[in-house]
């Protein structure tokens, strides 16, 4: 497991190769703003190869946080991750490993007939009760969610993982009742609040798509509020002092500004003012860490950025202008970016040798 003295190690070999505060505050430790997706990509050898060689050049120059999830290109990314921790000169105490667990995965290069596979490899072994499978394939039930960390664990042949996300738990609003959700993941984060004092996991969090930059009322949202509330009730079921629910994930952009523009949360407690605030501000007056998704939108904005945006952002390539678009708002501790050739991993992690935007240098980019 990453360790507060290992990843500090980390920053201190590398700190001074990058700009301010590109090395930050993360669970145990700290953890370098940019980090590696392995989401992208066809489920084959070839495209395994270059991940590899993409991760261990990213870990060899700067980039300690690596993002995967249990269902990433059928379980082969978390494979991959595995295979470099192992090879790689990193220690792992050093690396921050996040993976997801949500999706029931598939495995190799995927079944010809995805119906039949999660029949016979989830539901007949009754790992899954298809009455809480929702679209087919998601289910964020506790009995599931300890299996598919399990599996995890194995594919990354690793003894914990760093950050273990609840992924996409919006999905299951799709085709249940809200308060039958939120049950669902109080029960969830029972389970993982065991694993946690076991020793398998650092910590938890959520991985979104549209729960949070949504508005109350709509068919996806979720109430960060309510959901800690949850997490703090699961930790005093467990026995434990403090919840481990610490990160979320959640896509942010240029073109995809909602977690800062809308106001989606309540005030947070203690605030000043009453009314509504976004979710970068909601999660910063908690304490909780946000790791963003899609930051070059998947590609799309690695060479095309508005102009007047670009402007105010410093880096030699749109790439890097967009990165740091995403990891200079506030709030936002690490920026994730799908690298899957080293030569992707040179261009993105040279955007953490420019100074982000300050807080009120982002925040004049929206007036």
């Amino acid at each position: 497991m990453a360790t507060e003295r290992g990843t500090w190690n980390y920053r201190d070999r590398f700190g001074d190769s990058f700009g301010r505060t590109y090395f930050r505050r993360f669970p145990p430790g700290v953890a370098g703003s940019v980090g590696i997706g392995t989401y992208l990509g066809e489920p084959t050898d070839a495209v395994d190869n270059d991940y590899r060689k993409a991760i261990t050049t990213a870990l060899d120059n700067g980039i300690n946080m690596i993002d995967t999830a249990i269902n990433y290109r059928c379980q082969r990314s978390e494979r991959v991750v595995g295979d470099v921790i192992d090879t790689t000169a990193v220690s792992r105490e050093e690396i921050v490993v996040a993976t997801k667990g949500g999706f029931l995965p598939f495995d190799d290069d995927g079944p010809n007939d995805p119906g039949r596979y999660i029949r016979e490899q989830y539901v007949e072994p009754e790992i899954v009760d298809p009455e809480t499978l929702v679209r087919g394939s998601h289910s964020i039930e506790a009995g599931v969610i300890d299996h598919l960390l399990d599996r995890s664990l194995s594919n990354l042949d690793v003894e914990a993982i760093d950050c273990y996300y609840v992924h996409n738990p919006e999905t299951q609003l799709l085709d249940r009742d809200p308060e039958a959700v939120y049950d669902s993941l109080e029960a969830t984060f029972e389970l993982l609040e065991r694993r946690r004092a076991a020793g398998d996991i650092g910590c938890y969090g959520l991985a979104t798509w549209e729960a949070f930059r949504v508005e109350p009322g709509a068919e996806q949202y979720l109430s960060l509020p309510r959901l800690l509330d949850r997490a703090a009730q699961a930790a005093e079921t467990v026995g434990v002092d403090d919840h481990g629910l610490q990160v979320l994930q959640l896509p942010f952009n240029v073109e995809m500004a909602d977690a800062f523009r809308r106001a989606t949360q309540p005030a947070p407690p203690d605030a000043d003012e009453e009314g509504s605030v976004s979710v970068l501000e909601y999660a910063h007056a908690v304490g909780l860490h946000v790791v963003t998704s899609a930051s070059i939108g998947q590609g799309a904005l690695a060479t095309s950025l508005p102009p007047a945006i670009a402007a105010e952002l410093a880096g030699d390539t749109t790439a890097q202008r967009a990165i740091n678009f995403a990891r200079s708002a506030p709030g936002v501790t690490a920026a994730l970016v799908g690298m899957a050739s080293p030569a992707h991993v040179a261009e993105n992690v040279a955007a953490g040798t420019f100074d982000p935007l300050g807080a009120s240098a982002f925040d004049a980019i929206f007036e």
